[in-house]
């Protein structure tokens, strides 16, 4: 086992590594920005270090000054969390080659899952399910109108190494198709340096349900079921559950025994999420995130299973601690984003805590690592918690999340909790009745408020 993992990461993510480290006897590293120095993971590490100004180009994303800070503090391993370096496989062949752990999979798998182009072709290769679509980048505007017209509009044109939305544009007929490639590529160019697009079919109302996977890297590989990350805006996830309320367990079963099936094949190591599109009863792959992901818990919640520590121990070549055989689950679980957004513009608050207090109870858990008196920085994501509750049933975690959602306080900026007071007792939610469009037509239609 490792004796100091090093945490290259900030905000709920860095608390959440930091604890399980603790709780497997490891020393700590927070690594920050100057932005960060009151953070809650920096003055609970056991040792931390500042690796440069607020912008995190020169900070959370300067590689050599985390290598600095991995040899000042003598770390043998170094957690990604998720964004910033999480997926960058650069950043895990220098570790590697400065004989540091990378708590994560190969770079080799990093690299061919972050190219969304190969990350579709490897999926067919495996026999994951796939949207269909050309088979590689489109480089001529003719070549698109022809793959167009041969899987039927409306068609998605997205960038090859996008993510989060961007680079992404829907063209319903011929005559949108030349607009939409254009600005993608321009998008796309502009976002990742790179102009690379490709176009899959465009699905009218499906829902977006993701595997969660855990492999070994020496041919084990098991599911944790699905989760549901239907209600987005603008591509970004806002509410997650598990399982999902439109899947059985026959269905559940099938298609993670496909996704796990595949990662043994693959050879995988560590966390993974194979993200689906599920419309008609069908699953399309979309992409793999070779990393943990925010709405982690509520697979955790309901397998009791902690996942950071499952990281750690593959990363370290403890292999796998139960079997797909030993995988249980047990009620329903829903998780919040919560962040520092007008509920109504979605604009950025930032500023200082004037009062804050967390919910309690039964099933009740808040992963953040904000505090009375924090003063939340206008550099990084807009996240500052999340909200996760369980029950025995959907029901029962529906009203145990709007009590909860009615104790959550958080003074002195604007948080989303407004949107999710509402959500909560919306009858489609209360139904189960959504898919990925329906959260941005709902704020459409209510002007915007929440």
């Amino acid at each position: 086992m490792f004796k100091k993992v090093l945490i290259a990461n900030r905000g709920e993510i860095a608390l959440r590594v930091l604890r399980a480290c603790k709780e497997l006897g490891i020393a700590t590293v927070a690594v920050h920005s100057t932005a960060d120095n009151s953070a809650m993971h920096v003055r609970l590490a056991d040792e931390s270090v500042c690796i440069g100004p607020p912008p995190s180009r020169d900070s959370y994303l300067n590689i050599p000054q985390i290598l600095a800070a991995c040899e000042i503090t003598g770390a043998d391993a170094v957690h990604p969390g998720y964004g910033f370096l999480s997926e960058n496989a650069r950043f895990a062949d220098i570790l590697d080659a400065h004989n540091i752990t990378f708590i994560g999979p190969t770079a080799e798998h990093i690299r061919v899952m972050g190219d969304k182009i190969e990350a579709k072709r490897t999926a067919i290769r495996l026999g994951i399910p796939v949207v269909p679509g050309s088979a590689g980048a489109i480089t001529e505007d003719g070549e698109a109108a022809r793959v167009a017209a041969e899987i039927g509009y409306p068609v998605l044109i997205k960038a090859a190494a996008g993510g989060g939305g961007r680079g992404m544009k829907v063209a319903r007929s011929e005559g949108d198709l030349a607009t939409a490639l254009a600005t993608a590529r321009a998008e796309a160019g502009s976002a990742f340096g790179d102009d690379s697009v490709y176009i899959e079919k465009y699905l009218e109302k499906p829902r977006h349900i993701e595997v969660q996977v855990f492999g070994d890297g020496a041919g084990n590989a098991i599911h944790l079921g699905e989760r549901d990350c239907s209600l987005q805006r603008r591509h970004q996830k806002v509410w997650e559950e598990a399982h999902s309320p439109v899947l059985d367990a026959a269905a559940r079963d099938k298609i993670g025994g496909v996704v796990a099936n595949a990662m043994q094949a693959l050879g995988y190591r560590g966390a993974g999420t194979i993200e689906f599109l599920y419309e008609n009863g069908e699953f399309y792959f979309i992409e793999m995130n070779t990393r943990l992901q925010v709405e982690h818990p509520v697979t955790e919640a309901i397998t009791g299973l902690d996942l950071v520590n499952e990281q750690i121990r593959v990363a370290a070549g403890d292999g796998l601690s139960l079997t797909q055989d030993q995988v249980r689950f047990q009620g329903h679980a829903i998780e919040c984003r919560i962040n520092a957004e007008d509920p109504r513009t979605f604009a950025p608050s930032p500023g200082q805590i004037s009062y804050y207090h967390a919910p309690g109870g039964l099933g009740v858990r808040v992963d953040s690592g904000i505090y009375q008196g924090y003063s939340i920085p206008p550099f990084y994501d807009s996240l500052i918690g999340k909200l996760i509750v369980t029950g025995r049933t959907r029901a029962e975690c529906l009203m145990r999340l709007g009590r909860a959602l009615d104790e959550f306080v958080v003074d002195g900026i604007s948080t989303t909790l407004p949107l999710f007071r509402d959500l909560v007792a919306n009858p489609d939610i209360q139904a189960g009745n959504y898919d990925i469009h329906w959260l941005e037509k709902y704020l459409a239609g209510s002007g915007g408020h929440a």
